[in-house]
Formats: structure tokens, C-alpha cells, sequence
């Protein structure tokens, strides 16, 4: 078994949200594919599963039949029959009116659209706690556990636990681990499946692997298929695929000019400055309500954003069939060659740090 690394905090923290004592706790795991959100849900449900003698009932929410979901799992746990005659919905009201006595968890796994789903869930009943994973922001109503990345240190830790019969690869390579983690973006599920690959190749040198992973990015082996038992059941580039598929072609469009910038904070007035006829507000309504809502773009400060480097990856692995990608490569550049000009022969650490922000792989 893959051991639980570096998420002791957001444990606590999300044992705390369901407990308090409202009619219905509704708290939910967000952010972008890859972080481990089904796997946090799965550690506390097994981690405090005697305090919920009513039951945990985990519903696979983006198979859009959470009502039925409910029923069938009623029907199996509880010897109580509805009468005839109810449609679904009225059914579900019917099951968590006489629910067996307890406090129930209600898992509502890899959520999309929540007004979906908000019919079938608890009225009312402070027993009833509602956990959501999901890639979206739903909203201020709801208790939000927003996962980031693992720590450096964590992240190298979850690496090792891949090698604990043979300990010397990794001490061996430390710095090239660190590297790995670092070209990963400290991402759980590049690194499970990176070490999990490495534990199968044995005579594969970790200074091989990053090799092979900066060759052949995103559609690297080791990242592509998950092994029969992880809890993740993609790859990296499916995982990133499902948010894409929610994109509009204007959002596709502005995140794969991200991905021209360089793997660190940008600045969003040189976005606008790359589309001159772009609307400003419309730019600002693409990033706001589609990239950050789907934790597909970070905010780092008063106009600084930035992507995951994966992500980024992922956004140059589209932008290669992108109708406008030379159109975008041409308006960086045009932006390189302005802020050039105000260089001097001798440019400050400082200056040649605000320069860095647009280098581009492309």
C-alpha cells in the first residue's frame, strides 16, 4: 500500500469543517486534477469511519445519477422500503428522513455541476455531512479545503516510499530526486506514478528518468496509465483532458498563451499587452470565472498569476494544434523586444529577474 504522505494538516483541517454543528456540513476538497483530493476524501472516511454509525455512502457524482446512487445504497444498508409509487427524488427525501440512527457521511466524488446534485442532499439534520471533491470552485456558501501541492520535503518523502527495499537508488541520485520533484511541480499523482515506474524498472537510473521525462514531457510512459490499485484512475494528461473538455475556445486560447511564459509568476499586464485587441474585462471574466474557478491558473499576488508546470506543459502539448499559436509566439515576442529596449548595457539582479518572467521553451 502507497503510504499517506504530507496531508496530516489537511486531515485535521477537514475533520474540523464537518464537525461543526449545522443543520447540514457541506465542506469540499478543490483543486487541479492530480492533487490527491479522492484520496484525502478516502483517508478520512477510513480514519474517522466509527464516528459515522449511520453509514458512509460514497457517490460517484460525475456519473450524473447521484439520486439513484442514493437509492441503490439505501435499498442495500437499510431494511426500510419507501412507498410505491415515488419518484427518485422523493425517494431519497424518503430514505434521509428515516435514515438509521448515527451520524452519515455523504461522499460526493469528482463533483461537477453542484445545482445538479443539490436536490438530492439532506435538508435538513446536523448528523448529515456532505464531502465534495471537486476542480471547481463552488461557491462562498460552501466550506472550501483548497489542496495545493505537497511541500518540497513531503514530496521527495512520497518519492522514497517507492524504494524501501532498495534505499541506495535514491541516496544515490539525492539530487536528481530533487529534480524529479521539482519537474513533477511536487504534483502527488506524477510523483506516485513516477515512482511507481521506477519500482517497476529497477535497472532505470533516476538521471535516465528525468531525461526521458523532459524528452518526452507529458506523454511520457510513466505518466500516462495508472497500475490497477491507485486510487487515481488516470494519467496526468487524462486528468488534465477533463478539465480541458470544460474550456470554451476563447479559455483553450488564453491558456495556452500562459504557457509561452517561462515556469514563473506573470505578470497579467503583459497578458493584455499580448492581446492589444482583446477587451480587458473580457480577459479578466476568462480568467476569473473559468482558469481560476477550475484551479487551472493560480493568483500569486495583486496582478501575478501563474501555472502549475504541468499544467503549463499540458497547455504547450495543446497549443501545437492551436489555429493561433504562431500568433501568440509572435506577440511575445514583439513584448520581449519592447521590454528589452529598457534594459541598460547593465542590468540589475533585479532587472534581469523581471526579464526571466518571459522566457519561453517555445
Amino acid at each position: 500500500m502507497v503510504e499517506f504522505i504530507g496531508r496530516e494538516a489537511e486531515l485535521q483541517n477537514l475533520h474540523e469543517m464537518l464537525q461543526e454543528n449545522n443543520q447540514v456540513v457541506i465542506a469540499a476538497i478543490a483543486g487541479m486534477g492530480g492533487l490527491g483530493k479522492t484520496e484525502l476524501a478516502l483517508q478520512y472516511a477510513m480514519a474517522h469511519r466509527e464516528i459515522y454509525k449511520g453509514g458512509i455512502c460514497w457517490l460517484l457524482a460525475k456519473s450524473g445519477d447521484v439520486g439513484i446512487q442514493i437509492v441503490q445504497f439505501a435499498r442495500t444498508h437499510i431494511d426500510l422500503n419507501p412507498p410505491e409509487g415515488l419518484d427518485v427524488l422523493a425517494q431519497v427525501q424518503y430514505w434521509f428522513r428515516h435514515w438509521r440512527e448515527g451520524d452519515v457521511l455523504l461522499v460526493l466524488d469528482d463533483l461537477g455541476e453542484y445545482q445538479q446534485v443539490k436536490p438530492y442532499l439532506p435538508a435538513s439534520s446536523s448528523r448529515f455531512k456532505v464531502l465534495i471533491t471537486t476542480r471547481q470552485h463552488l461557491g462562498a456558501s460552501i466550506k472550501e479545503l483548497s489542496l495545493d501541492v505537497l511541500q518540497s520535503e513531503a514530496a521527495l518523502e512520497l518519492l522514497k516510499s517507492f524504494f524501501k527495499d532498495t534505499p541506495q537508488r535514491i541516496e544515490q541520485e539525492l539530487t536528481v530526486a530533487n529534480q524529479l520533484c521539482e519537474w513533477l511541480g511536487y504534483l502527488p499523482l506524477g510523483l506516485e506514478l513516477v515512482g511507481r515506474y521506477l519500482a517497476r524498472k529497477q535497472d532505470l537510473s533516476l538521471t535516465e528518468m528525468l531525461r526521458r521525462l523532459e524528452k518526452k514531457r507529458l506523454e511520457q510512459s510513466a505518466l500516462v496509465k495508472p497500475e490497477a490499485d491507485m486510487t487515481a484512475q488516470r494519467g496526468v494528461l487524462a486528468a488534465f483532458e477533463l478539465s480541458w473538455q470544460e474550456l470554451e475556445d476563447r479559455d483553450k486560447q488564453l491558456g495556452c498563451l500562459l504557457s509561452l511564459f517561462a515556469v514563473a509568476p506573470i505578470s497579467w499586464k503583459l497578458v493584455e499587452q499580448c492581446l492589444p485587441e482583446e477587451d480587458e474585462e473580457e480577459l479578466e471574466e476568462i480568467r476569473d470565472d473559468t482558469l481560476l474557478k477550475l484551479h487551472l491558473l493560480q493568483r500569486k499576488g495583486e496582478g501575478i498569476y501563474q501555472l502549475h508546470p504541468l499544467l503549463r506543459e499540458f497547455f504547450q502539448y495543446k497549443l501545437t494544434g492551436l489555429e493561433q499559436a504562431e500568433e501568440f509566439k509572435r506577440s511575445l515576442c514583439r513584448i520581449i523586444v519592447a521590454v528589452a529596449q529598457y534594459i541598460p548595457d547593465s542590468p540589475t539582479l533585479e532587472q534581469i529577474s523581471q526579464m526571466s518572467l518571459l522566457a519561453s521553451t517555445t
